[in-house]
């Protein structure tokens, strides 16, 4: 049994759930018995272990490592429980140590198999999705687990970091240099100035890249992809995990690649209030974290982050194949492929921004921004759905927080429920007719203010603003479609359906398909889409059908 205080609560119960000896024996065709002798390890954090362990005899410690020679201890779990937790539906590396307190025998269900048995027994799959849902939480929470950032809290490089795990649903551990022996021990190896990383294998990485610290963690592999999919999918915002969840569920062999971190902008909105079925909202981290279990459950490769540079249409490949190159020199072959890869938010012409971008110019606000501008005044520019749900968020947080739009209110592009939130926000104001114009500061210090216009006075305004947020439209992320023939309206975003059908002489495009036979768009990057996540999702679960039709006529013909 996990060893936790007396009168533990119904979450603890759904954490650490004990097995029915019926059940067990459900679980028995998915996997085989294995034994372990005392002191033996299962598993060992920083490596990929085995799956499942649904303990059938004896009693296995579960502790964490934390790359500076601590260690902490979880849980004790016996006969009837099983270790495991969401990283293991995809053979990730295990976050955790565990190892045998006496003679283990354990029923070890692999990957695959364990993906089985959550689709083949739903009401015992539900339990124990759920646990290992909630295991991934509570490490997050406690920051009991993952790499250790070593360095200033307050760096933007920190920040960079502390951003890219949050929002891939890593757990990690934060120490101050300053106020940590053996942290400002080893930092003084490497320089007062750097920023350390600390893998649950012991290495070390010194001012790491996004992709250096997933490297280390096993977060993505090197393996070659020689097969062929039948769905690839780029971008794992909302509208492409919808199209994973649906597309696998049906059966499809769906790859899906992002170049960060699954949720897309959405994953960054503090709280979703108008999405269907969440009427006290839902932020938009958890609504895309569940996404990504589920997308994992029906078997969906995941390859985070992972960058594409560009889209092959020619099918000149041995598979005959679409296929989309990487940054690392790997191709991925599918025999459709569905553009979700969203929009960035645009970067204003204000001068001297590029200085200041994660040093008080944010384009997202998350925890670890709020916790920076904690009691100061900041402000926040633009005037759409992502733009109040940030103003409300951090006014929670902030000493101020001014809102500037160049129009005159936030009717135009705002939903009406945030315009009702910020009205009876006190410490959020409203700056209409307005426009940011400079950035004060430097860039060893970071931002140290601005100056903004109103356009009917023509007077501006000095603030000591030290953290600015940007909300202020999006540019579509289409750049790794050039020289693929897939057309894109004036701005950039894909066309479809219709306006996109000059590129099939024997048939109209249909509804969601690109000028490219096989290659759909979906979400924000599509040309005519609402930007908003319903819609996203909504258009993730028709393009489904389209595929379905798409691979049915190309067998055909085939």
């Amino acid at each position: 049994m996990a060893t936790d205080a007396p009168g533990a609560n119904s979450r603890l119960h759904q954490t650490f759930p004990v097995l029915s000896d019926a059940e067990m024996a459900r679980i028995a065709s998915f996997g085989s018995v294995q034994r372990f002798a005392r002191g033996e390890r299962l598993f060992t954090a920083g490596e990929t272990g085995a799956g499942m362990f649904v303990l059938l005899k004896g009693v296995v410690a579960v502790t964490q490592r934390d790359g500076l020679g601590h260690v902490v201890p979880i849980a004790r779990q016996g006969p009837g429980e099983f270790l495991a937790e969401v990283g293991q539906l995809s053979g990730r590396p295990a976050l955790v140590d565990g190892h045998a307190d006496e003679e283990v025998e354990a029923l070890v269900v692999p990957p695959d198999r364990l993906r089985a048995l959550l689709v083949a027994e739903a009401d015992l799959g539900e339990r124990i999705t759920r646990a290992l849902i909630l295991r991934r939480v509570a490490l997050i929470e406690s920051g009991a687990a993952g790499p250790v950032l070593i360095g200033r809290p307050d760096s933007p490089e920190m920040a960079r970091l502390e951003n890219f795990l949050r929002r891939n649903g890593h757990p990690y551990h934060l120490v101050d240099a300053a106020a940590d022996a053996d942290a400002a021990a080893l930092l003084a190896q490497y320089g007062p100035d750097k920023l350390l990383a600390v893998c649950p294998d012991g290495s070390v990485l010194v001012n790491p890249s996004d992709e250096g610290l997933a490297r280390c963690l096993g977060m993505v592999d090197t393996a070659a992809r020689d097969e062929l999919y039948d769905v690839a999918v780029v971008g794992a915002g909302p509208a492409g995990l919808a199209t994973a969840v649906y597309a696998a569920s049906e059966g499809l062999r769906v790859i899906v690649l992002d170049c960060r971190a699954f949720g897309g902008q959405a994953g960054a909105s503090a709280r979703i209030e108008n999405y269907l079925g969440f009427p006290t909202g839902i932020s938009g981290q958890a609504l895309a974290g569940r996404a990504f279990v589920q997308a994992q459950k029906f078997g969906v490769e995941m390859l985070i982050p992972a960058q594409v540079e560009a889209l092959d249409c020619s099918r000149e490949n041995a598979l005959g194949s679409l296929a989309l190159k990487l940054t690392d020199g790997r191709t991925i072959s599918a025999r459709t492929v569905v553009i979700a890869s969203g929009a960035r938010y645009r970067r204003p012409g204000v001068p001297r921004l590029a200085e200041f971008e994660g040093r008080g110019i944010w384009y997202w606000a998350s925890a670890i921004e709020a916790k920076i501008c904690a009691q100061q005044e900041v402000a926040l520019v633009g005037g759409g759905n992502s733009a109040g749900q940030a103003a409300v968020f951090l006014s929670r947080h902030a000493a101020k927080v001014n809102v500037l739009v160049r129009g005159p209110s936030l009717a135009a592009s705002m939903s009406r429920y945030l315009i009702d939130r910020i009205e009876a926000t006190p410490n959020i104001s409203l700056q209409p007719h307005t426009e940011l114009v400079r950035l004060h500061g430097a860039p060893e210090e970071g931002l140290t203010g601005a100056t903004w216009r109103c356009h009917t006075s023509g007077q501006e305004h000095d603030c000591p603003a030290r953290n600015i947020f940007l909300f202020v439209g999006a540019e579509p992320e289409t750049s790794w479609l050039d020289g693929c023939g897939v057309s894109v309206d004036r701005h950039g975003f894909v066309l479809t359906g219709p306006a996109a059908s000059s590129g099939f002489p024997a048939r109209p495009a249909a509804a969601l398909e690109s000028s490219v036979s096989g290659v759909f768009a979906v979400g924000d990057v599509r040309s005519g889409s609402v930007k908003r996540v319903g819609g996203a999702i909504g258009e993730g679960a028709a393009v489904v059908a389209l595929i379905h039709q798409h691979l049915s006529s190309t067998s055909a013909v085939a």
